[in-house]
């Protein structure tokens, strides 16, 4: 994979969750073509085993890993399991996460009428959905850290990278839980730097704009592959006017996980959304 930026990650073991879906399988690759040693970390075996699969043909190292973000055991499991393998982690990059439908409105606005129509409003939105949202983005970043940070603690040149959104700063409609998560995501992310600033661990995040990836396809693309009136209002409200390519990601992540390039940089929330939230819509 050709790198934007010239970090060099060789001998660093680097933990990647939900290293399986569109974007985390990219980041894995990228600290792979950069010279670490990955960990491939997911739920979902098969999808894990994929990625390690290619890093590995490409000639780096990694290796899959099931487990479930939201379990410790599962997670000290897979600890364990790399730490026999490939060694204690150096970088920790916290990717699962997710929208879930149940946690979702029918529509942007609540409107007299609503609460007799067949309509999914914030009235009767799915606790349990709520629920699974939230803990699978802040609980989900949560335990690998107090899993994998424990390596961190007395070694140099260590960082945790977490993933949170553009609408950690302004909520995005229809989508509460997500928005009210990857908020907390932003404000953990500098809970974390303060926390852990006397030990040496440099903790950041990316705020992604709109990516087209298979989790929100739904919302972005009609079944015929026609842009739905979501898409129309995103374009138009994105300074740049397209969505965002997975790989413009890649060079603010390599540029946070550099110890030389950013070494004074900690706390910080980088958003990599075209100028979407820069953009007051006049």
């Amino acid at each position: 994979m050709k790198l934007p930026l010239n970090t060099d990650l060789t001998g660093k073991v680097a933990v990647v969750t939900g290293a399986g879906g569109v974007l985390c399988s990219m980041f894995s690759r990228a600290l792979a073509s950069a010279g670490a040693k990955v960990a491939v970390l997911d739920l979902n075996e098969e999808a894990a085993r994929a990625v390690a699969d290619e890093i590995t043909a490409d000639g780096g190292t990694a290796r899959a890993y099931k487990c479930n973000v939201l379990d410790k055991d599962s997670m000290e499991a897979c600890h364990q399991a790399v730490l026999a393998e490939l060694g204690p982690c150096d970088i920790l990059l916290n990717g699962a996460g997710g929208n879930n439908a149940r946690a979702t409105t029918d529509k942007e606005y609540f409107e007299p009428g609503d609460l007799d129509a067949e309509t999914k409003t914030f009235f009767n939105l799915d606790q349990k959905g709520v629920e699974f949202v939230f803990n699978l983005n802040f609980i989900g970043t949560l335990v690998p850290t107090q899993t994998f940070a424990r390596d961190m603690v007395g070694r140099e040149g260590c960082n945790i990278l977490n993933i949170s959104s553009m609408n950690s700063y302004t909520p995005l409609t229809k989508i509460p839980a997500y928005s009210g998560a990857k908020a907390a995501i932003s404000n953990f992310t500098q809970w974390l730097a303060v926390h852990f600033s006397k030990v040496g661990i440099r903790v950041n995040a990316i705020a992604p704009g709109f990516f087209s990836t298979k989790q929100n396809a739904a919302l972005l693309w009609n079944a015929d592959g026609t842009p739905t009136a979501r898409t129309g209002k995103i374009l138009a409200a994105t300074p740049m006017g397209r969505f965002g390519e997975a790989e413009e990601l890649v060079g603010a992540v390599l540029f946070l996980l550099n110890n030389d390039a950013a070494s004074f940089v900690t706390g910080v929330v980088i958003p990599i959304d075209g100028g979407f939230s820069a953009y007051s819509g006049v």
